[in-house]
């Protein structure tokens, strides 16, 4: 299990090569990450991938180009050639056949999970900064027992947990979607974290694509070197 206390809090720039080992635990040996720095500069995009990016602003073009590489790079790590991450119309990426997978990026940071089709549904992954929730945001995030377990922790550390709540639902809104295709409100999905254990919980508070109202799906997360990383994985159905 991943404890918080597994990883030490970095006072310097953070790199890939020290959030490594900690989004590697969010998930079974079988699936592939890759992280890499959208403020680095990272080489260029496929073709197919340009379409588009001229309109972008200067920050959202190297963001778009860091999920891109580390796409590829996980499509390697699975033995599986380098191939074009498109957006579909809804922006969410369209994976090669036979893939699935999930990005997420903040400023130093861009995570990209990935994994055969043939073993895994769905994936979702966040990496959120470690900071507070902006206190205006938590009624319009949280539901009533998020803000309930949220209120039985310490004071100090209630506004960077609303955060670590956020990145959850974040997490379990990207897994769900590729097999929903509903654009879901924040109230659909409600998180409960294990802290000791490094675990989440996620329930479906209402019927969602496949997914009854009940359904629990269940979550890693790790905070360390000032970020918050979730993941989550679907798994075929006796798959584990």
């Amino acid at each position: 299990m991943i404890q918080i206390s597994d990883f030490p809090i970095s006072e310097g720039p953070v790199s890939g090569a020290m959030v490594e080992p900690i989004a590697r635990r969010l998930f079974a040996p079988d699936i592939a990450i890759a992280l890499c720095d959208p403020r680095s500069p990272l080489g260029g995009l496929l073709t197919p991938e340009r379409g588009g990016t001229s309109r972008m602003v200067a920050k959202r073009q190297l963001e778009f180009t860091a999920g891109r590489i580390a796409a590829r790079r996980a499509m390697v790590a699975l033995g599986q050639p380098a191939q074009p991450v498109l957006p579909g119309p809804d922006r969410a990426p369209i994976w090669p056949d036979g893939l699935v997978g999930s990005l997420s990026h903040c400023d130093s940071l861009c995570l990209c999970a990935m994994a055969h089709a043939r073993d895994v549904q769905s994936l979702g992954v966040d990496v959120e900064e470690d900071i507070a929730l902006e206190p205006e945001l938590i009624d319009t995030i949280l539901t009533p027992p998020e803000r309930k377990w949220l209120n039985h922790q310490r004071a100090g550390d209630m506004a960077r947990l609303a955060k670590l709540l956020f990145s959850a639902k974040e997490t379990a809104y990207k897994a769900q979607y590729p097999l929903s295709r509903e654009v879901l409100d924040f109230e659909a999905i409600a998180v409960l974290p294990d802290l000791a254990a490094g675990t989440f919980a996620a329930t479906f508070t209402r019927a969602v694509g496949p997914f009854a109202s009940g359904t629990q799906v269940a979550g890693r997360f790790a905070r360390a070197h000032g970020l918050i990383l979730t993941g989550l994985t679907l798994r075929r159905q006796g798959g584990g």
